[in-house]
């Protein structure tokens, strides 16, 4: 990027978990970060106190440039999208206007966005970046990093990464590891079958996952929901790829006879190892579960909703996604109320279960 490469100026678009915490580690380590809000009480906050960071570390206050909306008449080299993905195009076409003429968009939302993102922005201006952590924001302007992690960036088309955008690693590193890879799209595909289980579990059941984790019934859906997704990207002709470095979907996935057996050595080894991953981020919260509470749209399309749409293409049936997807919907409509019933209300529904 030319005479900028030494001090980029970065845009974060979303000033929710993902995007408040991003901030105020960027703003931390010096950079030069303005992070956008449309919420007046979560710029209020930021502005008149600055972002108050728990949960890593100790507690503390950042000061970071604040706008309500996308500041006219100013470019940056990088526009972070870090809105939920119902908001992704809508956020990109704001912010658009603002990207620097050899800058970058950067996608950091759950599901496969960076398409979308590009029919706005141009195919060479779009970066995905696979989140591996975890953040909630309990009130406007508090933000609780809730599990450790890092980024995967990746271009849409699979080409190799850049030297180029060196200081879009560095200054990510200041959350955590940042790798690259050749395969977002394998990547996309396996970090949605992580949250097609995740947040929408988290959602229906009503609690963090290290809570619900404890119970059979939750890791019996999430292993079923994740075969489902396996079996759709397999029909994609997506490579899997493991996440966080050690989640294999592909042996996560249940076999034939799992998906029967009453109970079996392979079985035990995956419900055993939800468990190590419900303790790993036990203190996560689902991002649909926060937006429904704030009466903002779940991103349940984007996740379940995508995957019952790639299934349809292949005559597929995914009955525990749709599922999912339909009982989201029902608690954001105030049909349905979260919680450890409605978790055994879906489990009934979709039977029946092996172990």
């Amino acid at each position: 990027m030319s005479d900028v490469l030494a001090s980029p100026r970065f845009l974060v678009v979303g000033c929710g978990a993902i995007g408040g915490v991003l901030t105020a580690a960027l703003a931390e380590t010096g950079r030069d970060v303005t992070v956008v809000t449309t919420n007046a009480s979560i710029h209020a906050a930021v502005s008149e106190r600055g972002l108050k960071v728990v949960g890593e570390g100790v507690p503390r206050l950042v000061h970071a440039k604040a706008s309500l909306g996308v500041p006219e008449g100013e470019k940056f080299d990088y526009v972070i999208l870090a809105t939920q993905p119902p908001h992704v195009e809508d956020a990109a076409r704001s912010a658009v206007g603002a990207l620097a003429d050899d800058g970058a968009m950067v996608c950091l939302q759950n599901g496969l966005c960076e398409r979308r993102v590009a029919k706005i922005a141009g195919d060479d201006r779009v970066i995905g970046a696979v989140v591996g952590w975890g953040a909630t924001m309990p009130e406007p302007g508090l933000y609780e990093k809730t599990a450790a992690g890092g980024f995967t960036l990746g271009y849409p088309d699979g080409d190799p990464f850049g030297a180029d955008h060196d200081d879009l690693v560095s200054a990510l590193e200041a959350v955590g590891p940042v790798e690259t890879t050749q395969n977002l799209r394998g990547k996309r595909w396996s970090k949605l079958a992580i949250n097609c289980a995740i947040s929408s579990l988290g959602t229906i059941g009503g609690d963090r996952l290290g809570a619900l984790m404890q119970h059979r019934i939750v890791r019996r859906l999430g292993l079923e929901i994740m075969t489902e997704v396996v079996e759709v990207a397999r029909k994609e002709g997506v490579r899997l790829e493991k996440v966080s470095g050690t989640l294999d979907l592909s042996w996560i996935a249940l076999t034939e006879e799992e998906k029967r057996a009453a109970g079996s050595p392979g079985l035990v080894a995956k419900h055993g190892l939800l468990l190590a991953v419900g303790f790993r981020f036990r203190r996560m919260k689902s991002s649909m579960l926060s937006a429904i509470e704030r009466g903002r749209t779940p991103a349940v399309d984007f996740l379940n909703g995508e995957v019952v749409d790639h299934a349809r293409e292949h005559d597929l049936r995914v009955p525990v996604n749709t599922l999912l997807r339909d009982t989201v919907w029902a608690i954001a409509k105030g049909k349905k109320k979260p919680g450890m019933d409605l978790i055994r209300e879906v489990y009934d529904a979709t039977g029946p279960h092996g172990a």
